[in-house]
């Protein structure tokens, strides 16, 4: 079955951090580009951070570069995103997506909460 389930969300204070991690089954990994979205309520759903395929090529959101690192382990097909001096502002429901030309697939997300 094809699937992107992510873990590792959770509370936090202002300041702190967190690293969830995204992990996929049953398509080929290492040949999709992986995204982290965000969706706070009542916001539109936000790009926070893009890696390539091979993991040489990242991008971030202004919003959190210098404070969030996107990253990937193809060979366990999972992808992670470590976020620290986290704000109130970073609470939401994250998700990451793959994708490669037409196709995408997204988890069913991970909350993040940051208290403060």
């Amino acid at each position: 079955q094809v699937q992107l389930v992510e873990s590792g969300g959770g509370l936090v204070q202002s300041g702190g951090s967190l690293g969830p991690s995204c992990a996929a089954y049953g398509f080929s990994f290492s040949t999709y580009a992986m995204n982290w979205y965000r969706q706070a309520p009542g916001k539109e759903r936000e790009l926070v951070a893009a890696i390539s395929s091979g993991g040489s090529s990242t991008n971030y959101a202004d919003s959190v570069k210098g404070r969030f690192t996107i990253s990937r382990d193809n060979a366990k097909k999972t992808a992670y995103l470590q976020m620290s001096s986290l704000k109130p502002e970073d609470t939401a429901m994250y998700y990451c997506n793959a994708i490669r030309s037409q196709t995408r697939i997204w988890g069913s997300g991970t909350q993040v909460t940051v208290s403060s």
